[in-house]
């Protein structure tokens, strides 16, 4: 335990795992429950919620040998609460440790990250992704073939609580054998053929068939972006 770091700093896309690992970090240190706040940035971003931890983090753990403070979206701190944060920082109690979990790393002040292990989150391989959805459907006793799986695994963007979340909310679907294009419009997915076709429509020049299909893609809903990315 002499080894564990102050505090730690996970920087990444959302969806791929910082606040879960925080928590595991806490457990695996020894950290009791009741020695684990966690802190929302993002509606928690001024001095006056900083200077209440301030003031605790003085206060001995209530059960193991550490209290852990993870603040997720850490760079959504005003400049007045990551100064009152960065005098924690300088001079941390031994029994207090950090997580930081962030998606935008870069907004966070050069003073705080110096005084941080920093680990960065990659997105998750579709590979994995489909991995964990199959071994989810085989525990729900849901059959669906794979390629619905991959389908949602694209959808997800490398977001493994994306995937998971997407697969919670197409199970109803599924289970009452919703066609193909049930689920291509729950997602906003545009199927492949209907892709193939507006490409065949750039590559000769037809504008109109082109803007007509376009023009299709609107009046049905579907959103334009995923139209761009596929």
């Amino acid at each position: 335990l002499g080894n564990i770091f102050h505090a730690y700093l996970f920087a990444g896309s959302r969806g791929t795992g910082k606040t879960t690992l925080a928590r595991i970090v806490a457990r695996e240190i020894g950290a009791s429950g009741n020695d684990v706040y966690e802190i929302d940035a993002a509606s928690n971003r001024g001095i006056d919620e900083i200077r209440t931890l301030r003031e605790n983090v003085g206060l001995s753990p209530a059960a193991g040998p550490y209290k852990i403070y993870i603040i997720d979206e850490v760079h959504m701190l005003t400049q007045e609460a990551f100064n009152a944060l960065l005098k924690t920082l300088e001079e941390p109690p031994a029994h207090v440790k950090f997580v930081f979990a962030t998606t935008h790393p870069h907004k966070i002040l050069p003073t705080i990250l110096s005084r941080c292990q920093k680990f960065q989150f990659n997105l998750i391989p579709l590979e994995s992704i489909v991995a964990k959805l199959k071994k989810i459907a085989s525990l729900e006793k849901i059959k669906i073939e794979d390629s619905l799986l991959y389908t949602i695994g694209r959808a997800a963007a490398g977001s493994i609580r994306d995937a998971e979340s997407l697969f919670d909310q197409l199970a109803p679907v599924i289970i009452d054998k919703g066609s193909i294009g049930d689920i291509f419009s729950f997602l906003g997915i545009i199927d492949e053929e209907s892709l193939n076709r507006a490409l065949k429509a750039l590559i000769e020049r037809d504008t109109q068939t082109f803007l007509e299909f376009i023009e299709k893609l609107a009046r049905d809903g579907k959103d334009l972006g995923v139209f761009l990315n596929a």
